[in-house]
């Protein structure tokens, strides 16, 4: 699905670091995105945005990023 999203619409590089630099990072390379930052695990809605990227953290591990963050 993030294909039909424009710009860039994923992360792998981002993965193990600080969660809220990540956001920073994934809004500056798309502008078009919010990026926000949970705890991996929390419930979010299942509908998919062009403009949102979830950035989940691991709340044991002070806020590292645990998994590639995308588009949607």
């Amino acid at each position: 699905m993030s294909s039909e999203c424009p710009g860039k619409t994923s992360w792998p590089e981002l993965v193990g670091s600080d969660g809220n630099d990540a956001a920073s990072v994934i809004e500056s390379q798309n502008p078009g995105v919010k990026a926000v930052v949970i705890l991996d695990g929390s419930p979010v809605t299942g509908d998919f945005r062009c403009d949102r990227v979830w950035v989940r953290v691991d709340k044991e591990v002070d806020g590292i990023v645990v998994q590639v963050p995308t588009v949607g």
